[in-house]
């Protein structure tokens, strides 16, 4: 053993659920930093958000090191949780296919409860796009790569736009901050009952958020991706034996590295030559989006790289560690910063919506996060799972499993 490392009992699930952890943790920041809007939020607010400049820096901090890249590990890691499953079941001899499915028409029914609290609800998105993740199962690994790289390239967004030429694809008119339907929802969330906000999240939201994931801005076509990638990182046992892959650990944030730079390059060169009020109307506005998306993809490889090495260091571990029951109740916790922070910002709870400053709540973050750790430590001492986990893994396999522990 080299020295410095340990050797944990089980590496694969214990780095799995803490990276897990850690991006949950990620998130946190990202919603918390947005108020929980979940939506475009107009200029006046954001000024309000961020009057000084710590505030700017602790919301530039959270832009560029959290949001758009933890979803995306997130996203990663519920790739490689399907390939798990699925090659589980294989070595028994078991088809976990048609489980799967049912497993989530299950996370769909959570998501849409989840979503009337909070419109940037991501579980609705992946129990859509993860009907699609089954028969990549099966398919050769070249093939895989092929769809992931066209995507991770823009392949969706620029069909999307060659129809639309960069107007909405599910709504009569652009959801942008300045827009009046923007303002008009911003001002339900400030003021409004919990349900008026679940009036206007129940079908109006999700209308928005397909904009979001399947329009110009294709986020979810990023997540399948981001899915696609953890599954071919089950497939060369990347976790499993992650001590044994140094060599491609390395060049893989060495990689992610060149990307970031080129990336950041070609789209500071783009979005000069559109000018300070560009507008998404044009080829060369998707190009810059493309290369926004690929600098997010190459932070994400940065980070999941990095986590890895650190995770084998004896320091970094045992403070990575205590990532790992915040992740083994990833759903639970996930659904609680989103009833915690709502009942912070909006205006059926404390009613603080754009009346902190930013620098405050990246504070504030920092406590959810501790507490939230905390309480899954707590809880997993006296139960097997989650609440929601508990209740998710029994409902797929239709029957009670125990809860606490002997």
């Amino acid at each position: 053993m080299e020295t410095g490392t340990i050797a944990p009992k089980s590496p694969r699930i214990d780095i799995i659920d803490a990276l897990r952890g850690f991006s949950l943790a990620g998130i946190v920041f990202a919603h918390m930093l947005e108020h929980f809007a979940g939506a475009p939020i107009p200029n006046e607010a954001i000024e309000s958000m961020n009057p000084r400049p710590i505030d700017q820096i602790a919301n530039g901090f959270v832009n560029f090191f959290f949001r758009g890249k933890f979803f995306a590990l997130f996203s990663f890691l519920f790739g490689l949780s399907f390939f798990i499953q699925m090659n589980n079941a294989d070595q028994k001899g078991n088809s976990f296919g048609m489980r799967f499915l049912w497993r989530l028409m299950l996370l769909l029914i959570i998501g849409y409860v989840h979503s009337l609290f909070y419109r940037g609800d991501i579980l609705t998105i992946y129990a859509l796009c993860g009907i699609l993740l089954t028969p990549f199962y099966r398919i050769k690994s070249k093939w895989v790569i092929a769809v992931m790289a066209l995507l991770f390239l823009g392949l969706g967004r620029y069909v999307v736009f060659s129809f639309t030429n960069g107007g909405p694809l599910f709504l009569d008119e652009p959801f942008m901050p300045d827009s009046e339907k923007a303002a008009q929802y911003f001002e339900l969330l400030k003021n409004g009952s919990l349900p008026a906000v679940f009036e206007a999240n129940a079908f109006e939201g999700h209308m928005v958020k397909m904009e979001a994931q399947f329009g110009i801005f294709s986020r979810g076509y990023l997540t399948f991706a981001f899915f696609l990638m953890g599954l071919l990182a089950g497939r060369i046992g990347l976790f499993k034996n992650y001590r044994e892959r140094s060599t491609l650990i390395k060049k893989s944030w060495i990689a992610g590295l060149i990307m970031f730079v080129l990336a950041v390059g070609g789209m500071i060169g783009v979005f000069a030559a559109l000018g300070p009020n560009p507008s998404f109307d044009n080829w060369l506005a998707m190009i810059g989006l493309s290369l926004y998306d690929l600098a997010n993809l190459a932070m994400t490889i940065i980070i999941i790289a990095v986590f890895i090495i650190l995770y084998k260091k004896r320091k970094p571990h045992n403070f990575l560690r205590q990532f790992a029951p915040y992740g083994r109740m990833a759903l639970t916790n996930y659904v609680a910063q989103t009833l915690v922070g709502t009942a912070i910002f909006y205006g059926w709870g404390l009613g603080y919506l754009a009346q902190i400053r930013n620098s405050y709540v990246f504070l504030l973050a920092i406590l959810v996060i501790i507490a939230q750790v905390w309480f899954s430590k707590w809880w997993l001492k006296r139960f097997r799972y989650g609440p929601l986990e508990w209740l998710w893994r029994s409902a797929t396999f239709m029957k009670r499993y125990p809860m606490r522990r002997k």
